[in-house]
């Protein structure tokens, strides 16, 4: 079979119940993600699917990487901010091989539309590792309209250049993926595949809609406004992504190349505080549920039977390790991938294998580990076991139930961690808007 068309499309901040086909309830307007919906329909959905971290830039280094991103000194940031700018060690290195530039060894045309936040430039950038075309932003966040960065700095970008544009940044996103897929279906139809990644600032801060021109240059001087947003105007952020999403799903069947592109759909984390992540609990810094468990969304005709659903486990590193076999690429021998591929999944969503997750947060000297249904975690120095099929929750601390186990897990979780490199003193944790819903002590 032909190559895949590939499009990794990645959300920010989204919690895990906000689509509709997680459970998430109608906006003002009706359904808040219908074309998303559609794809999960057409497609597979996992329940079970996780972030490599609960903030955005660790999770963006697993994701480029396909390994573990405590393995990058830039990765122990939580996550990479403004003091990085001029840094030659804070971001991702160009010597290191990423799920792009391995894809283009392959033969694919790459290019990234959104968010990068894996370093600035002069020392870091999306053409630096793989991407042969870049449109958009380098930071964690910024204003919709103004494209004004917390630091005030205008940050939208065409490759290396800064670059003017009126518009709504979700919509401009969504323009360009679309524009890019266009230009690209020609090569793409006589056998030159294309690797798209889609990354989208929304639904992150600042919490406009469309409709909030008006208000822009005011907020742009605050980007973290506390006293801003609701959550009506947080699920209108989704729809509008939603929206742009089904005008790329649109273009791809007029230029006939929907049946053979393989669309992935995630967030880089859970959510924050106008998120619906139910039943879990917990958001965005955190290493509960709700903090790293998010949508994960396949949609491929040519191969994925439609509405399959799955329990598999699985992250943020194994999906870019899939989309890498795929495309026929091949890992470079001195970085051997910790992401698993998933391919055998995508071809028999019957199929099932178990395989153990580990994190670490330096914020609140957080840790975590799954394997199977047990969860070991530990926030704050204590310690919980939760069986998460029983209790997805994180209610009902078996620790002292179950030593045996928790003692084993933790000793699991030790050794893992004896692998990575130690967190830094100087690493910094931004807290963002942390949901300080942890579990009862």
């Amino acid at each position: 079979m032909q190559r895949p068309n590939i499009i990794y499309i990645v959300s920010d901040d989204l919690g895990y119940a906000d689509l509709g086909c997680y459970g998430g309830r109608d906006g003002p307007d009706g359904p808040v993600s219908p074309n998303i919906d559609a794809l999960a329909a057409g497609g597979l959905k996992l329940t079970e699917g996780y972030a490599n971290s609960p903030v955005c830039s660790p999770t963006r280094f697993a994701m480029a990487t396909m390994r573990y991103q405590y393995r990058l000194r830039g990765a122990l940031e939580e996550p990479i901010n403004s003091r990085s700018k001029g840094s030659a060690t804070l971001g991702l290195p160009p010597d290191i091989p990423t799920l792009p530039s391995l894809l283009k060894d392959a033969g694919y045309r790459t290019a990234l539309v959104g968010k990068w936040h894996l370093g600035y430039p002069p020392h870091f950038g999306p053409l630096r590792s793989g991407y042969e075309e870049f449109f958009g932003i380098m930071a964690g966040g910024v204003d919709y309209f103004t494209h004004c960065s917390s630091s005030g700095d205008h940050d939208l970008y065409i490759n290396d250049e800064t670059h003017k544009e009126v518009g709504y940044l979700t919509d401009v996103f969504s323009n360009k993926a679309v524009q890019h897929v266009k230009a690209r279906a020609t090569e793409a139809r006589s056998g030159t595949p294309f690797f798209l990644s889609l990354h989208y600032t929304a639904p992150h801060w600042p919490w406009e809609t469309r409709d909030d021109a008006h208000v822009a240059p005011e907020v742009a001087k605050n980007l973290f406004h506390l006293d801003g947003g609701s959550v009506n105007a947080y699920r209108r952020m989704i729809h509008h992504m939603d929206e742009g999403i089904g005008w790329l799903v649109a273009a791809l069947r007029e230029e006939g190349l929907l049946e053979n592109t393989l669309i992935v759909f995630t967030s880089d984390n859970g959510g924050e505080r106008f998120s619906d992540n139910w039943p879990l609990v917990g958001g965005k810094m955190d290493l509960t549920e709700g903090g790293i468990r998010v949508p994960w969304i396949a949609h491929w005709p040519a191969v994925v039977p439609p509405g399959r659903v799955s329990a598999q486990h699985a992250m943020t590193m194994d999906w870019s390790a899939t989309l890498l076999a795929l495309g026929g690429g091949q890992p470079h021998p001195d970085y051997p991938l910790d992401g698993v591929s998933l391919e055998a999944l995508l071809r028999d969503p019957a199929q099932r294998f178990e395989r153990p997750m580990y994190w670490r947060m330096n914020h609140r000297g957080q840790r975590a580990l799954r394997e199977g249904d047990w969860k070991y975690l530990m926030v704050d120095g204590h310690e919980y076991l939760f069986n998460l099929p029983a209790d997805a929750r994180e209610r009902a601390n078996l620790a002292k139930r179950e030593p045996g186990r928790l003692a084993r897990l933790r000793e699991q979780w030790l050794a893992w961690d004896a692998t990575m490199p130690p967190i830094p003193a100087d690493a910094t944790v931004s807290l963002g808007y942390s949901v300080k819903d942890m579990p009862a002590r």
